[in-house]
C-alpha cells in the first residue's frame, strides 16, 4: 500500500491495465482449460477474486491521486471512472443488466488513461497547488 501513496497514478495505471488484461485473458484461458475437463462454468476462486482485488487496489490509487492532483477536473473524472468500473464488475457478477464486455474494457482503459494524464500533466510541484490543500 505504500506504493499507492508514493506513486498513485503509476500504480493506478498499471492496476487498470492489468485489470483489462485479466478481463481479456479470462475467456481464452478457461475455454482452453476448463471447458475441456469440467464444463465452462467452473473457474478457480482466486481467479474470480482478482476482479475485487483490482477494485480495491484501484480505489486506493484513485483516492491518493485525487488528493495530489493539481487539476480540479481530475477528481470527479477519476471517481466517475472508478465507480463505473465498480458498477460494471459487480453487475457482471450479479447479472443485473446485460452489457457487452467491451464496456468494462473501455472503462478500465479510461481509468488507466486518466491516471497517466494525471501523472504527466497534473502533478503538484509544491504542497500549495493541490486541490485538497488550496
Amino acid at each position: 500500500m505504500k506504493l499507492t501513496l508514493i506513486k498513485p497514478d503509476t500504480f493506478g495505471a498499471v492496476a487498470s491495465t492489468l485489470c483489462v488484461i485479466h478481463c481479456v485473458a479470462t475467456p481464452f484461458i478457461f475455454i482452453a482449460h476448463t471447458c475441456a475437463a469440467d464444463g465452462c462454468e467452473t473457474s478457480p476462486v482466486w481467479w474470480k477474486s482478482l476482479d475485487y482485488i483490482f477494485l480495491i487496489v484501484s480505489f486506493f490509487a484513485v483516492l491518493q491521486s485525487t488528493k495530489n492532483t493539481s487539476k480540479s477536473f481530475m477528481k470527479p473524472l477519476l471517481w466517475l471512472s472508478w465507480f463505473s468500473l465498480f458498477f460494471l464488475i459487480v453487475n457482471e457478477k450479479i447479472q443485473l443488466l446485460s452489457l457487452p464486455e467491451t464496456v468494462t474494457y473501455v472503462v478500465a482503459l479510461v481509468l488507466a488513461a486518466l491516471h497517466i494524464y494525471n501523472l504527466k500533466f497534473c502533478q503538484c510541484k509544491t504542497d500549495k497547488c493541490c486541490v485538497n490543500n488550496g
